[in-house]
């Protein structure tokens, strides 16, 4: 057998569901393992084999990256989710010594290999990927309507209030004092946390037409912009599923032209 031949068979070997399913069923297994090591009455009790299964599951990673490399060669890199794999596997192997401890928690980004290898996830990682360009000129649009928003917030309600006690004044003071604060509290209303009695109400007691400016805000940036993020979301995940299916569909047709040609061939050598 020569070297190209098997390193066919080794990449056709690799790309078998049942070593798919088995390499995902290890991450899915060395995620409950780097979960348990949260636990220090579980590490006091099965600390080494914890550890040693840990290391189990980083050998099995390294081999089939190594695996990979020797079948595919240099076009291993083409694939980006082969590159996401090769990093995250990388970044486990880099010993955490002294000043390179954080690597240690670092070690959880293997549970992201998942992502790499169900297709399902896939498709909404490049669907959301697909979508960057057109949320960035929401983002924009949405930076816009915020800067907007806080210099009105600051001006309106982080100035001199006269009708404030002192305790109300500190708390304006911390939510609309200046440009930077305003945009954080602006933010928070926009996700709806604690929105209405944590900031809204306080200040409706003593500006009681605040909320023709609070109401506008949540309207336009909670509602609308954000559904408008969702759906480009959403679009980008469909268009790349249309995609799949095309090149799904041109795959089993040329698969089977194929086969229709070696059965002319055989009947034409007879």
């Amino acid at each position: 057998m020569t070297t190209s031949t098997f390193r066919t068979r080794l990449a056709d070997f690799l790309d078998r569901a049942q070593v798919r399913n088995f390499i995902i069923g290890v991450i899915i297994f060395n995620a409950i393992i780097l979960g348990l090591e949260t636990s220090e009455p579980v590490m006091a009790r099965f600390g080494e084999v914890i550890y040693a299964l840990d290391r189990l599951c980083l050998a099995i990673f390294v081999i089939e990256i190594l695996l990979k490399l020797f079948a595919h060669g240099l076009r291993f890199f083409r694939n980006g989710w082969n590159v996401f794999d090769f990093v995250i596997v990388g970044i486990a192997l880099v010993p955490a010594g002294q000043g390179l401890a954080v690597l240690r928690a670092l070690r959880i980004l293997r549970v992201l290999r998942v992502i790499s290898g169900v297709p399902s996830l896939r498709r909404v990682v490049e669907g959301l990927l697909t979508a960057l360009p057109g949320m960035g000129s929401v983002f924009l649009l949405m930076s816009i309507i915020f800067y907007i928003g806080a210099v009105m917030a600051t001006k309106l309600f982080g100035g001199a209030c006269p009708a404030c006690t002192p305790e109300q004044a500190a708390q304006f003071q911390d939510w609309f004092g200046t440009l930077g604060r305003s945009l954080y509290s602006l933010f928070q209303i926009m996700t709806l946390e604690s929105w209405s009695m944590g900031i809204v109400r306080p200040v409706q007691e003593v500006y009681p037409t605040a909320w023709m400016f609070f109401v506008p805000f949540i309207m336009v940036t909670t509602f609308a912009v954000v559904n408008l993020i969702v759906g480009l979301v959403v679009n980008s995940m469909q268009d790349a599923h249309s995609e799949e299916e095309v090149a799904a569909t041109d795959a089993y047709r040329d698969e089977v032209l194929d086969r229709l040609k070696a059965i002319e061939e055989q009947l034409r050598n007879r």
